[in-house]
């Protein structure tokens, strides 16, 4: 029995000698496959890395965000007033390079790049996520193309882009109407629209750009692309394509623009406005000095932009809708039509001039030294009697004229297409109150009465006016913009105001002999051909009074420096038998509104008829239009995935 314990013991033993070699053999087996793996792995990693994540770069899919194609705007006759052109630039990607200010560095050797971009880049980058592409120089020229296309290899990460320009081909002649578009700011890429971390976006900043900038900008497509190493492109795996932004048709007709620049340059300052008194289209606006808006595009020099800012005559500011001027004896017709619908006065009543209105203790000046003498309503408008008007104010009241010229629109913004619209001011007597805490006093009212005191009226405002009084006495408006796309902005079913057209014929008696009566403030500046027959009112805008001391010795308006010198303004309409055509006239200093502003008028009222815009409906077949329409090509820039 022992024998047997032992042998079976012994044949335990061998048993367990023969599994523990096994395990140690098995495992020794591991151990050196894993060493195996390892020591692949290291070389993989250390030695081969920068081959693999070279080889990995080339298999890299990005997805290409494309930037909408900016909608084009036209004149009426399907003429283009903002294009897109091409535009060759040059981006980076941060996250593609292995030193951003290196990468810029070489690239400054290869085109000009000034230190001040190489800043703008670096600091863009430091705020914006590494794989949004940044645009480094734009415009570039064929030959500075070529030299970063050969040298792409060298340079990871920079890549150059087929983008758009905006251009304006009427230049001047537009400015304030187009406006111009402008680098997006940091306060609008923080609103997190993706669409601003586009290389280069642009959006609107003055002008119909700034007013349909959403309309205009479209949206944003997308593209998935294979590219190399280099970043080059070898092929489109899919697209989704954006919306390009709605084109603008407006009511401009542009070669009246050129016409009313041409005309308005003439003078240091000045601004027009041209509407339909019917529709309230606008045929042509225009402020002078006015500026080449392409170099807001092209590029804008410190010293030019110090050289606009410094001009007396405002090259920036859009004075035909955001000038503010008192109207002068162009309110002349506020007051006539006020007291005749109120009751005051009637054709017949008539009062006498003997050049000056006492009231209260205080003198009111007429224009005329020696007066008048006796004046009705209508001889009072042709002459511009300021007397007659004088002592019907103070039975009308300053709420009554108010009431009444805000029928006609002044006083208020009239709702217009581009955003610089000033609202004007028509005073009451709530108004003083809550300015300045004192009561309204008549003598305030008698002021009114000729257009001066507080009020303010602008350009754009005093041709409505004009318009609601000649048109049968309807609420028109004026716009700019007839289609957005090919969806009608308008459709001219303007409210009656209930006035009577015996008075508005009346008041238009008196405007007809301003300019064709020989006793007319206007007759020098009539339309000799009469079947263009104009009518209108001269206005004189006091900007310093003269003082008695000063009216004694003989001191005259025109001796006083310029900046100090009465605005000069005539509002007019024409054909004076059957009116279509409103016209506002202001130039700034001018002195006198029937030697200054008078002449412009007529000259303009000349050129719309002889054009006729209103007998021709607005042009959309833009395809087939007179100039050829510019190719949209849509943008790519790139976004890693």
């Amino acid at each position: 029995m022992a024998n047997r314990a032992f042998a079976c013991m012994k044949k335990e033993n061998q048993k367990e000698r023969i599994f523990t070699r096994r395990t140690l053999f098995i495992g020794a087996l591991q151990a050196a496959l894993l060493c195996v793996l390892g020591g692949r792995l290291a070389w993989l990693q250390i030695t081969q890395g920068a081959k693999y994540k070279t080889l990995s770069e080339k298999n890299r899919i990005n997805i290409n965000m494309l930037s909408p194609s900016r909608g084009l705007i036209y004149d009426r006759y399907g003429t283009p007033l903002a294009v897109n052109d091409e535009n060759f630039r040059v981006l980076v990607i941060p996250e593609q390079t292995e030193n951003l200010e290196k990468a810029l560095s070489k690239l400054q050797k290869l085109i000009e790049i000034s230190q001040s971009d190489i800043k703008r880049v670096l600091k863009q980058a430091s705020r914006s996520a590494a794989f949004v592409p940044l645009e480094v120089k734009d415009k570039l020229s064929w030959q500075e193309v070529a030299q970063v296309e050969v040298n792409l290899p060298d340079l990871p990460g920079v890549a150059i882009d087929v983008g758009e320009i905006r251009s304006y081909p009427y230049g001047v002649s537009t400015a304030h109407i187009t406006g111009y578009v402008g680098a997006v700011t940091e306060a609008e890429v923080k609103t997190g629209d993706p669409i601003f971390k586009l290389p280069g976006f642009k959006v609107g900043r003055t002008g119909l750009e700034k007013a349909f900038d959403k309309k205009l900008r479209g949206s944003a497509g997308s593209a998935e692309v294979e590219v190399n190493v280099v970043g080059r492109q070898v092929r489109e795996l899919k697209r989704h394509e954006g919306l390009p932004g709605k084109d603008l048709t407006l009511t401009i007709d542009a070669d009246l623009q050129i016409y009313m620049q041409e005309r308005l340059s003439q003078e240091k300052s000045a601004s027009a406005v041209i509407m339909d008194v019917h529709t309230g289209a606008v045929y042509g606006l225009f402020s002078s000095p006015a500026f080449d808006v392409n170099l807001f595009t092209t590029g804008l020099s410190a010293e030019k932009w110090e050289e606009l800012n410094a001009d007396p005559g405002l090259p920036l500011n859009n004075k035909a809708v955001s000038g503010q001027y008192p109207p002068g004896s162009t309110f002349k017709m506020v007051t006539a039509l006020a007291a005749l619908e109120e009751g005051y006065v009637t054709r017949n009543k008539t009062v006498y001039c003997p050049g000056h209105y006492d009231y209260g203790g205080d003198r009111f000046h007429c224009w005329k030294r020696g007066g008048h003498g006796t004046m009705n309503l209508v001889s009072a408008l042709a002459e511009s009697c300021d007397t007659y008007f004088y002592e019907i104010a103070t039975e009308i009241g300053i709420d009554t004229l108010a009431a009444y010229a805000k029928k006609l629109g002044l006083g208020d913004r009239l709702d217009f297409d581009l955003t610089e619209e000033a609202p004007g001011l028509m005073p009451t007597i709530a108004w003083k109150r809550g300015h300045f805490g004192k009561a309204w006093q008549p003598g305030e009212t008698i002021v009114s009465s000729i257009g001066q005191g507080y009020l303010l009226t602008t350009p754009l405002q005093l041709a409505t006016m004009t318009a609601r009084l000649v048109n049968g006495g309807k609420q028109v408006k004026p716009w700019l913009t007839a289609y957005t796309g090919r969806i009608p902005t308008h459709d001219y079913q303007w409210p009656v105001l209930n006035l009577s057209k015996k008075n508005l014929d009346l008041i238009g008696l008196g405007m007809s002999n301003v300019v064709n009566d020989p006793d007319g403030t206007a007759y020098a500046a009539r339309i000799q051909n009469a079947s263009m027959a104009m009518a209108g009112k001269t206005g004189t805008a006091q900007v310093r009074r003269i003082t008695m001391e000063e009216r004694s010795e003989g001191v005259l308006n025109s001796d006083l420096p310029w900046k100090l010198r009465h605005h000069a303004l005539f509002v007019g309409y024409a054909p004076v038998g059957n009116p279509r055509y409103a016209c506002a006239v202001v130039v700034d200093h001018g002195g006198s509104g029937s030697a200054a502003a008078a002449p412009i008028a007529r000259d303009l009222l000349t050129k719309v008829q002889q054009r006729d815009p209103a007998s021709k409906p607005v042009y959309l077949d833009q395809t087939s239009a007179a100039q050829p329409t510019p190719t949209r090509k849509p943008m790519q820039t790139k976004q890693n995935t």
